[in-house]
Order: C-alpha cells, then sequence, then structure tokens
C-alpha cells in the first residue's frame, strides 16, 4: 500500500512539474569547459545535449535567416582567438520552405569548440557562446552561455597584455563618432544623450522596481489554468488511418471477403459463442499485424530520421514516385500485387494448423491477398505520418487503420443478419479507387514541391502547382459526373449515383476556389501544401500586417494615450513559425481588423542584435547577467514579466501592463485567435 501511495505522489509531483514549466522551457542543457591541448593553444568547449523534438542551429548560417551559433570574446588578455567556431556533431542539412535557403542544425547533441592562442605567461579569456534552438511549435530566444577562464601559457613568453577584440574597437569607434557628433552640437548634446539612454534603457532600469516590467506570471497562470488543452497530433494520426482503413474496406479486394470471412467463422464452430470468438480473434490478428508494420517502419528509419523526413529532398522525391506509382495502380492501368506463392504458402499453412494460429495465419492471407488495393492507401499513410515528425507516428496511424479494417468482421460476427442489409459488390468500389489515385496524385504534388524548392529547379512555383491542382480536380468533378471514364469503368453504361454527382460539384468548387490564387490569393485551404507565396511571379495581393511598434515603453505610451489594449508580439526574425503565423492568421480580415483597429500592436524580436546605448547588468535566479542588445531586453522582458521564453508567444495587456486574458502561442486556427482578441477586449472595456 505504501508503493501505490508512493507512485501516487511521485505521478503528482511530475504533473505539478510539468505544469509549472509549461511557459519557461530549457531543451538544451548546456555545460562549458576549458581544454589546454598544448603549451600554447586552449580550447573553449561548449557541450549540449538537446530534448527530444528539438534543435540547434549550426554555425556560419546564411544572413536573413535563423540565428547562427557564435562565439563573442569580450575580454583577451595573453590570448587571441585562433579561428572560428567549430560544431561537431551529426549536422543535418534540409531545405526550408520558408526562409527559402538549407539551414544546418543538430538534434539530441552538439559540441562547440572555440580554440585560442596563447600568447603570454598566463592568460584570461571571458566571452560568450549564442545560440538559436526551435521545435516545431516555438523558438527560444538566442541563449547565451558566458566563460570566463585563466590560465598559464609557456613560461618563455611575453606577460600578458589586453588584447582588444573587434567588439570593443567597434565601441571605441562608435564612442568616437558619439563625441564627434556631440561637439558639434553642443547645445543639445547632452540633453539627447540623456533621453536616448533614457528612452532605450528605461526599461530595463525599471526591472524589479515596478512600472510596466512588474511581473505578472501569477495573473498569467491565472487565467491560462483552463487552457491545458492535450496535445491532438497523435489523435489526428489515428483517425487519418481509421479513415484509411475505412477507405480501403471498400475496395474490390476487401469488402467481398468480409461476408465469406464472418460465415466460414460461424460455421466451422459448433456453437455461435466460438464462431465469435475466433471471429474477434480475426480482428485482433489484423490489428496485431498492420501495428507490427508501423512499428517496422519506425525501426527502419529511426527517430531521428522521422523527424527530418518531411524536408529531406531525396526522400520526398522518392516519396513522390511512389504516391504517383499508386495513383496510376488505382486508376487500373496496372495492379500492384504481391507474389501469389506467398499468398498461397500462408493460406495453406492456415489450412494445417489449428487454434489462434490457424486464425492469425488466414489474417495474414487477407493482408496479402488485398495488397493490391490496400497497399496505395497504407504507403500514403505511412508517408504521411513518417513525415508528420512524430517518432510514434507509424505505430498510431497503422493502429487507426487497422481497427477500422477489423471492425466489420467483429460486428458482423457479433450480428449475422447485418450481412443481409450490406450493400453489395458492385461498380461502387471501382469509383472509391479512382477517386483516392485522384487524391494521391494530388499529395504527390507536395513532396516533389519540397524537392524542386531545395535544388532551386523552379518547375513547381507556386502558379504551377495550383494549375496542376485546379486541373486534376476538376477531371476529377468530370469524374464524379460520369464525362469521363477509366479502362476499368468501359463495361458499365450506368448513371453516376446521385452522392458521387453531388461530391463532383464539390470537386468543381474546390478547383473554382484555387483559380483567385493564381493572381496571389492565399488560398488558406490549401496554404499549407502549396509552395510559398514568394515563389509566385505574378501576385496582386497585399494584405500584410505589420506591428505599429517595435519598442515596448513607447508603444504602452501610446496605447495610454488612444485609450486601447495592447497586443505584444514576442517574435524573432528567425523565427519559422511566427511567420506562418503572420501569413496565416493576421491575414484573416477579421483578425487584421481587430488588430489594426482595436489593439495596439507592439512586435518585440527577441534576436534584434542592434546593441544598447549601455549594457544593462540584471540578476536572474540568483546570477548576475548582461543585457548587451536590444533582443537580450525583450526577452528578459519575456521571461521575468511573462514567465515565457519560446516565440511566437502573444499576450493582450491593458495600460498598466497587466494582462487582460491567457497568452497565446503557435495555434494556426483562426477562431482560436478571434477567441483570444476578443477575450482581452471584453476585459479591457470592464
Amino acid at each position: 500500500m505504501k508503493k501505490v501511495r508512493f507512485a501516487l505522489l511521485t505521478a503528482l509531483l511530475a504533473v505539478f512539474a510539468l505544469g509549472a514549466s509549461a511557459q519557461m522551457q530549457n531543451p538544451v542543457h548546456v555545460s562549458v569547459q576549458q581544454k589546454q591541448v598544448s603549451p600554447s593553444e586552449v580550447d573553449v568547449i561548449f557541450s549540449a545535449k538537446i530534448d527530444n523534438g528539438w534543435h540547434v542551429y549550426s554555425t556560419g548560417l546564411p544572413s536573413g535567416g535563423p540565428i547562427s551559433a557564435t562565439v563573442t570574446t569580450e575580454k583577451t588578455e595573453g590570448a587571441q582567438a585562433a579561428g572560428k567556431l567549430q560544431a561537431k556533431g551529426k549536422e543535418i542539412s534540409n531545405y526550408d520552405k520558408l526562409f527559402e535557403m538549407k539551414l544546418r542544425y543538430f538534434e539530441s547533441a552538439v559540441t562547440f569548440v572555440q580554440r585560442y592562442k596563447i600568447t603570454g605567461k598566463t592568460y584570461h579569456i571571458k566571452g560568450y557562446l549564442e545560440y538559436g534552438a526551435c521545435n516545431d511549435q516555438n523558438c527560444l530566444p538566442p541563449t547565451q552561455v558566458e566563460f570566463d577562464f585563466k590560465g598559464n601559457g609557456p613560461a618563455n613568453a611575453p606577460d600578458a597584455k589586453e588584447t582588444k577584440t573587434p567588439a570593443q574597437l567597434a565601441k571605441e569607434k562608435a564612442d568616437s563618432l558619439a563625441a564627434l557628433a556631440a561637439a558639434n552640437t553642443p547645445a543639445t548634446s547632452d540633453t539627447a544623450k540623456a533621453a536616448a539612454v533614457a528612452a532605450v534603457a528605461d526599461g530595463g532600469n525599471d526591472v524589479g522596481q515596478g512600472g510596466l516590467w512588474t511581473p505578472v506570471v501569477a495573473e498569467l497562470q491565472a487565467y491560462n489554468g483552463d487552457q491545458g488543452k492535450p496535445d491532438n497530433s497523435m489523435l489526428y494520426i489515428f483517425a487519418m488511418g481509421f479513415i484509411g482503413g475505412l477507405l480501403a474496406l471498400f475496395t474490390p479486394c476487401v469488402w467481398p471477403i468480409i461476408p465469406m470471412t464472418v460465415s466460414f467463422f460461424l460455421k466451422r464452430s459448433q456453437n455461435k459463442t466460438k464462431g465469435i470468438r475466433d471471429a474477434l480473434t480475426y480482428g485482433v490478428s489484423i490489428i496485431v499485424i498492420y501495428v507490427a508494420l508501423g512499428l517496422a517502419v519506425t525501426a527502419a528509419f529511426g527517430a531521428s530520421a522521422l523527424n527530418s523526413l518531411s524536408t529531406n529532398a531525396v526522400f520526398n522525391i522518392l516519396f513522390c514516385l511512389l504516391l504517383i506509382i499508386f495513383a496510376f495502380s488505382f486508376f487500373g492501368w496496372f495492379e500492384i500485387r504481391l507474389p501469389d506463392k506467398w499468398g498461397n504458402a500462408v493460406d495453406s499453412k492456415a489450412s494445417s494448423t489449428s487454434g489462434v494460429l490457424s486464425i492469425f495465419l488466414m489474417a495474414f492471407t487477407l493482408a496479402l491477398v488485398s495488397f493490391s488495393c490496400t497497399g496505395p492507401i497504407i504507403g500514403f499513410l505511412l508517408v504521411q505520418v513518417s513525415t508528420s515528425g512524430s517518432i510514434m507516428g507509424p505505430g498510431i496511424g497503422m493502429l487507426g487503420f487497422a481497427v477500422a479494417l477489423a471492425l466489420p468482421f467483429t460486428l458482423f460476427a457479433l450480428f449475422p443478419t447485418w450481412l443481409n442489409k450490406a450493400p453489395k459488390s458492385g461498380s461502387w468500389m471501382n469509383i472509391i479507387k479512382v477517386v483516392l489515385g485522384f487524391i494521391e496524385l494530388a499529395f504527390a504534388l507536395k513532396f516533389f514541391s519540397v524537392a524542386d524548392l531545395a535544388y532551386g529547379w523552379h518547375l513547381l512555383d507556386r502558379e504551377v502547382f495550383l494549375s496542376i491542382w485546379i486541373a486534376l480536380f476538376f477531371l476529377l468533378g468530370l469524374y464524379l459526373i460520369g464525362r469521363l471514364k477509366f479502362a476499368s469503368d468501359q463495361g458499365s453504361s450506368e448513371a453516376m449515383p446521385v452522392p458521387c454527382v453531388m461530391l463532383g460539384l464539390v470537386s468543381f468548387a474546390f478547383a473554382i476556389y484555387m483559380v483567385p490564387g493564381l493572381w496571389g490569393a492565399p488560398c488558406k485551404a490549401v496554404s499549407a501544401f502549396a509552395p510559398p507565396m514568394s515563389t509566385q511571379d505574378f501576385n496582386l495581393y497585399h494584405n500584410e500586417v505589420r506591428a505599429q511598434y517595435d519598442n515596448y515603453e513607447e508603444g504602452m505610451a501610446a496605447a495610454a494615450a488612444q485609450g486601447k489594449p495592447v497586443l505584444i508580439d514576442f517574435t524573432g526574425f528567425g523565427c519559422v513559425n511566427c511567420r506562418k503565423m503572420e501569413a496565416a492568421v493576421w491575414t484573416d480580415p477579421q483578425v487584421a481588423d481587430k488588430l489594426t483597429k482595436e489593439y495596439v500592436l507592439i512586435s518585440l524580436y527577441v534576436d534584434d542584435k542592434k546593441p544598447l546605448p549601455e549594457p544593462i547588468e540584471i540578476t536572474e535566479n540568483g546570477q548576475k547577467r548582461t543585457l548587451r542588445t536590444i533582443g537580450d531586453k525583450w526577452s528578459y522582458l519575456q521571461r521575468s514579466k511573462f514567465g515565457a521564453n519560446a516565440q511566437p508567444f502573444y499576450v493582450a495587456i491593458d495600460n498598466e501592463g497587466k494582462p487582460l486574458g491567457k497568452s497565446y502561442s503557435y495555434d494556426e486556427d483562426i477562431a482560436h485567435y478571434m477567441d483570444f482578441l476578443n477575450q482581452g477586449l471584453e476585459n479591457y472595456k470592464k
């Protein structure tokens, strides 16, 4: 009993810890040490362990992208940097559609090494490593790891002298220019300087002293207390697999087998109870077989590979070709079949055995015999969930598929009279196959698009992609209303059923919906599949929302003067999901109207590298830190005032800096974002 109580207490403490850390995230754990590699050389080594799902960007990324890992040397006596910062580990290189560049990063672990040449009898080196980290939902602000090391050099070296770093030389140059400007405007120079320092550093000096920087973590957590929504990604993958299994049921390879199999189980048993038990065992065997297939995919590729498949160009080309082959198979141009001897061998083995093994082999025979119909659906499903980045995705997807496939065998065994009411086999099964062929062909273009962007072929820019999709869904509409026939339909002269005609009209409407996209309309229903807007040559659409202010104090003063609430947008130049929110959510007319007319929007870039006029010394978690840049200041504001450190992060506040509702992170659901904005407005009016 004590063990049970202890386990329950441990679980409760774990849940509490998770809840308490929901805002502040620390997915990268860095340790720093020095290692003298020779009498005249020393390495400063930063060893990082990275949590699952997160990655740290490498060194030397192109400008305009996420933040690269860099080392800044603030002080050197008796030493000088030798070469650039080196990154060691398994580097992953993938093309990013949003930044339109190849990005390099590390998962699980990385080591950064900066070498220094010792030039004096003793040495003193001081500085910091700065790096950026992201996952699929959030990015952290640029994170700094400081170091301060001393040691002895060669005995015959000269006495240590301070060597000015590039940062110190740049500061001296800036100070000289400022002094020259002050000398030319003596009447106003002192006032202007004081005003400039106060305007930029006011928030930093106000830290911990009340005012607009007063922490509101407790108030924000009170609003967020009922926000804890579960991660629905696994549920989505299961539902996706379940729908795929239902579609597989209604194919010519599976549906006709159901009544024969159920009747066999009921007839071979002397009592109904045993027949039902055998049918249930058959259904469980189907689930085991397909879940094993999903787990085999994870084992074959590995967890890290699955996380990078979504942007890997070679994999995306293979997936595209695979889906095209599956589509042509559904169109009836050829049939994908496993060797007949495989099915015959398993079937004969099932006949010669008895008990549970016999039933399991019968289920395996079903999987082999029906492969020509289920194979393309399974392939499409595995491609989709494998590129979702979820390690358990293939297993969960196959579980949903197998449950749907096994369900009718179980239900019809429990209620045999339902077999008489089930629809008979017919041409409708072929219609389902052809429709699935069109869908797989459309999705094949999504994967080719990633490779096209990665290699810079420019074969599938946005307008080309949309043109092909318009043609595909127009042809699908023609097929569903009976105006287009395939080889497998030639023997049928019947009119298409009413449901098919209705679906055909929906397909026509979807094709028409995409037409304005050729001139730059956002077409949000396909924005997740189509190439980025920047690849489009002809664009008449301009509806971007920009923040009125990028300074916290200035924006708050303006909001107080106008009598409006404030929406703070903690963002970053290198934050991928921030750009997605701006493109997919802020451009919605309702959202744009709220942001521009009823709020004062302040965007604070946590990776802004512009230096502060004067560094600001702060104490955080008992340790002294230095805020050197504008981005450092806004990042500290987010951590100290709101208790969060990931972007995008949105919070509505009143003119005193107090929260008006729960915070909002990455979620492209426009209805959810509107609820978030409306909650802030309603509480502000109160």
